[in-house]
């Protein structure tokens, strides 16, 4: 019996017969969707910088009020 057997309605996907895992062949997808996550990742990153950068401009501005 063969170890990797291919799924039927999907090419680019082969089944581990001992594992049960199923495996991604087509690896363009899988760099396309670590990179999709890269650029999600770096987008998440920069509004949380920006929301701290306008926490500490509201910070400044009511300390400015107070004077």
């Amino acid at each position: 019996m063969p170890r990797i057997k291919k799924i039927k309605d999907n090419p680019d996907l082969v089944k581990d017969t001992v594992t049960q895992a199923v495996i991604n062949t087509n690896s363009n997808a899988i760099h396309a969707r670590r990179a999709q996550i890269a650029a999600s990742k770096a987008r998440e990153d920069e509004i949380q910088t920006m929301k701290a950068d306008i926490a500490e401009i509201k910070s400044l501005l009511k300390k400015l009020g107070n004077k």
